[in-house]
């Protein structure tokens, strides 16, 4: 088995915490916006306004009332939001329950990137954390030949890999200074920031920044950004369709996007096709989370959504075409039973 199955209550505290975290980002003073409230006199009078900036980094002004001691509770209790990591009961709950939880430096990483808009701008979490967040959400709980993210462990993936669609618009740089965690840009010969940022010291993560694939397999740099974007083959299969998950740790939780169960599935068995003859240690990892998904979907009677996707990355070209073959046999000669399952039509 590559993966067992969460417990009831397993399931339903990451279901409580999945709505907390949702509703702490979009209600009110739990709006997941990081500003601050200032006040403004304006013909004698005090004015209390939020001041955040929104995906586009433009700053936004929200009117919150005239001075009073309504007003003043409401900053206070702000504050107090802020310092008592609300979510963080509910987060331990859910680990405790048998939720798989992120890294704490990784966590740390992730939310502070929920805070500066990356995922409402539209960016994507892929890649190994992306999976473990799909086993919570999906109730199953991946067994350690799939998921490598034990902070410290021989093969333990240090780096968080993030997907930015073409349109996107925002700094990362400044968000990932912000956390005064010695993760710093890596230089490109253009003297712009790079592709991914490291961590000062081994112990850090590192964070890549990855989009898709155009004409040239150059970095970009977009002017909106200035940071270096690694183009990836593949990708905007990836990125076209995606949901919501919850991360968290046992200091709180935030909501990311995640690619959908299916195409991360499917994508993984194309990248296993492109990778297996030059990173043999990258392409098992691959091949053995998309395993573990697509033993999930047939075991729970989604093999036509499964093979709807699988049919779409066929009819893409022959360059598609070959490297989900690579994928399917390597699939099947670790899986024989998938050999003969509705999937492959």
């Amino acid at each position: 088995m590559r993966h067992s199955e969460l417990s009831l209550a397993a399931q339903t505290a990451y279901a409580e915490l999945f709505e907390q975290a949702r509703a702490f980002e979009t209600t009110g003073v739990l709006g997941g916006l990081r500003g601050s409230f200032q006040r403004l006199v304006r013909k004698g009078n005090q004015y209390w306004y939020f001041a955040y900036r929104d995906p586009g980094q433009s700053v936004r002004m929200v009117y919150v009332g005239s001075d009073s001691a309504r007003v003043q509770a409401l900053i206070a209790r702000f504050a107090d939001v802020g310092k008592a990591n609300p979510l963080a009961p509910s987060a331990r709950a859910a680990i405790a329950l048998g939720c798989a939880a992120f890294p704490p430096k990784h966590f740390r990483i992730t939310k502070r990137l929920a805070e500066y808009g990356f995922f409402r701008a539209g960016g994507i979490l892929v890649g190994t954390h992306a999976f473990l967040a799909l086993g919570n959400m999906l109730g199953m709980r991946w067994h350690d030949d799939a998921v490598t993210l034990q902070v410290g462990h021989a093969r333990s993936d240090h780096n968080i890999s993030v997907a930015l669609p073409p349109s996107f618009k925002l700094d990362m740089h400044d968000a990932l200074d912000s956390l005064e965690m010695g993760i710093l840009p890596a230089s490109q010969l253009s003297g712009s920031a790079g592709a991914w940022s490291r961590g000062s010291t081994d112990q850090n993560p590192r964070v890549d920044f990855v989009t898709t694939q155009r004409r040239s397999n150059q970095p970009s740099l977009p002017p909106e950004l200035n940071f270096d974007l690694m183009p990836l083959k593949y990708l905007d299969y990836l990125l076209e369709q995606t949901t919501q998950g919850c991360v968290f740790s046992n200091t709180g939780a935030c909501i990311v996007n995640v690619p959908t169960p299916e195409r991360f599935a499917v994508h993984k068995l194309i990248i296993y096709g492109e990778r297996f003859l030059t990173d043999r240690i990258k392409s098992t990892k691959e091949l053995m989370q998309a395993a573990s998904l697509v033993n999930y979907l047939s075991e729970t009677g989604q093999a036509d959504a499964f093979n709807f996707e699988w049919c779409d990355a066929l009819q893409r070209g022959k360059n598609w075409k070959a490297r989900a073959a690579i994928g399917r046999s390597a699939l099947v000669a670790l899986e024989p039973a998938l050999a003969n399952f509705k999937l492959w039509t």
